[in-house]
């Protein structure tokens, strides 16, 4: 998508009242450094538990609530390309999943409305009769937890990652990106992009949306704390060798390499 999930998130959040415009300032901010110098252990947790601790006490009913505002911020700034991408790979036997660090809901929401296999998204706060506790004890997927989870979904349903694909716009998202054997970096920035092609990976570069979102977008991508990533995957041929004989999808993109 054109921008961050997760800051359009945080609007939602922040116009339901459920967040102060001090909050969300700190978070633009925050996410703008995460963008620039990338995420350590240490880093990734101090994230999850702000982000928890500004849950603190809000019901849960009142965040599933966002979900059609939410999903009105961010459909229109979903790539056509990249929708067709993806249901090419569904047509060539590859199931395909969101992986975002935003939260499950939200990750299983967009799953449902764009037809993809499934989504990994993160646990943001423990809940007790329906408010959250403001503590976490979930995985927050977000840099190396990102290739932790793919991982572990491929190992659960015979995935072969060595044949499977992975689609991202930030160097947050290296550690996907590296357990692939098809690794895509989309609209890189040139520290990106340089990378990509010293790994030999695709570079995918999509027109921009529009001229109305694309002064939001550039405030957004910096604000990304890893926006949403897509993850193609290949079955297994030993495991499921019916599903993996299919002709590979004609990816129409525009790539380089």
């Amino acid at each position: 998508m054109q921008g961050s999930s997760a800051f359009q998130f945080a609007r939602c959040v922040y116009s339901e009242g459920l967040m102060s415009r001090k909050q969300l300032l700190a978070d633009a901010i925050d996410n703008i450094r995460f963008r620039l110098s990338g995420a350590s252990d240490d880093t990734s947790t101090a994230l999850r538990e702000r982000i928890a601790q500004q849950l603190k006490g809000v019901r849960e009913r009142d965040l599933q609530r966002l979900g059609v505002p939410l999903l009105e911020r961010i459909l229109p700034r979903l790539y056509p390309e990249m929708l067709r991408i993806a249901y090419e790979h569904q047509d060539a036997g590859r199931p395909v999943y969101i992986v975002t660090a935003a939260a499950q809901d939200l990750a299983d929401s967009l799953a449902h409305v764009m037809a993809f296999d499934g989504a990994i998204g993160s646990h943001l706060s423990d809940v007790k009769d329906g408010v959250y506790t403001g503590h976490s004890s979930g995985a927050f997927i977000y840099g190396e937890a990102k290739a932790v989870a793919i991982r572990e979904l491929a190992e659960q349903h015979g995935y072969d990652l060595a044949d499977s694909y992975s689609y991202s716009d930030s160097a947050s998202d290296l550690p996907m990106l590296r357990i692939v054997g098809h690794a895509v970096v989309v609209n890189p920035d040139q520290e990106l992009e340089k990378l990509a092609r010293e790994q030999a990976w695709d570079v995918l570069k999509l027109d921009p949306i529009g001229r109305r979102l694309q002064v939001a977008a550039g405030v957004l991508a910096a604000a990304s704390i890893g926006g949403v990533a897509a993850a193609a995957f290949q079955y297994n041929r030993g495991a499921r060798g019916e599903q993996a004989r299919g002709a590979k999808a004609p990816i129409r993109a525009r790539f380089t390499h």
